[in-house]
């Protein structure tokens, strides 16, 4: 697709295909740079490089798709967690009810 072959710069934009036009060894060489040139962000990468930027932009693509579904996990465990000790502490207060009315019965039978 057009996006795969697309290389993003620092402010994850397009950055545009350029060619060296100054003389020297690098003449016509083609590089990717930084979109907002001049005001730049620094981006550049030769274009007979660039598979090494989009393995490592897929990279980071997984590693935050993996965060977010490690951030959803968290958020469903502490719901649960939450429910589990609002269940324990009425329970709790169930059982403590429950002794206190024995310990009545147990009273009041002892009075009698």
């Amino acid at each position: 697709s057009k996006n795969e072959r697309q290389v993003l710069c620092y402010h994850d934009e397009v950055a545009p295909l350029r060619v060296v036009r100054f003389n020297g060894p690098t003449a016509g060489k083609r590089f990717y740079g930084c979109s907002y040139w001049p005001k730049t962000c620094g981006f550049f990468k030769w274009a007979d490089e660039v598979n090494e930027i989009r393995d490592l932009q897929y990279k980071c693509f997984e590693k935050d798709t993996e965060i977010a579904d490690l951030e959803m996990n968290n958020n469903m465990l502490e719901e649960k967690q939450e429910d589990q000790i609002q269940q324990l502490a009425i329970e709790n207060t169930e059982m403590r009810e429950g002794l206190l009315s024995a310990k009545s019965d147990r009273t009041l039978a002892l009075a009698l």
